[in-house]
């Protein structure tokens, strides 16, 4: 087992990496500057390329369902500015900035039939790069997205996790509570990490609040097979959220998935891992 660091340069971007094989995977952690910010990036596994996207909670390319999915695939994880101690940019004050903050990832890296995910925040911003740019993308996967408001404006759509104490977002967030993550467990750099993420969390989705009033309205721009993975028991944003958010894409699907809540990749990582593969192997 071994490492090896390169450094090149793109058009506008500056790249270095690391690179190490742990068993049968290997796996390159990734710096790209783009403009003055600097984004790492996770590459795992070989294959055809997966843009992974994460939500709130931060990386998720440590968990079992992303083993699964490398074995056949190339995942690349970045991590958003502001999440797991990085630092915010100073010009960084909503999900705009770090749409177009991929749109230049995408091309420095030169993805080619890339698959988008997007899990929940993620999943908003998969679906805000997806309407400006398909042109790099073969299939978008949305996992208990946010991004929309399907009804009016007293409505309470999406559950307020900032406003809800610890005992009531973990029953929104969890199907099996006994995975939720403990903090009397965590260490002070995993607990100024969750401080750090939740700041992030909330300079991104604060307002509007985890959405984008136009977006429901650029929706029909998406032109290729999109497939929405819900959670059954979701109680950030439930399955009829998904259903809404699924009639606004062309020819969109919405798998749900029984036993989970808002982290189905989570909860049940082989069953979302087989309705993963078979969607992006038809």
């Amino acid at each position: 087992m071994g490492s090896r660091s390169t450094i090149h340069r793109t058009l506008g971007s500056r790249i270095s990496s690391i690179s190490k094989r742990t068993g049968m995977t290997s796996e390159t952690s990734t710096l790209v500057s783009l403009h003055g910010v600097d984004v790492p990036v996770v590459r795992r596994g070989s294959g055809p390329p997966i843009l992974v996207l994460h939500g709130g909670e931060g990386l998720v390319d440590h968990l079992p369902f992303a083993e699964r999915i490398s074995s056949n695939f190339e995942l690349l994880h970045p991590t958003h500015p502001g999440f797991d101690g990085t630092p915010i940019p100073e010009h960084f004050d909503g999900l705009e900035d770090l749409t177009f903050l991929y749109l230049d990832l995408i091309d420095s890296l030169d993805l080619q039939d890339a698959i988008l995910v997007g899990f929940s925040m993620g999943g908003w911003l998969a679906a805000e790069i997806a309407v400006m740019n398909t042109g790099r993308f073969s299939k978008l996967v949305l996992v208990d997205s946010v991004g929309i408001k399907p009804g009016g404006p007293f409505e309470r759509d999406i559950a307020d996790v900032f406003a809800l104490s610890t005992e009531e977002l973990e029953k929104a967030t969890w199907h099996d509570r006994s995975l939720a993550p403990n903090v009397s467990d965590m260490t002070d750099d995993e607990l100024q990490n969750v401080a750090s993420n939740k700041i992030a969390h909330g300079l991104y989705t604060w307002e509007p609040y985890m959405h984008n009033p136009k977006l429901r309205y650029r929706l029909h721009r998406i032109d290729i097979p999109t497939l929405l993975v819900w959670g059954e028991n979701d109680g950030i944003v439930t399955p009829g959220y998904g259903a809404a958010l699924r009639d606004l894409i062309s020819g969109a699907r919405l798998s749900v998935i029984p036993e989970a809540g808002h982290h189905p990749h989570v909860e049940q990582p082989a069953e979302f891992a087989a309705r993963f593969l078979e969607f992006v192997s038809d």
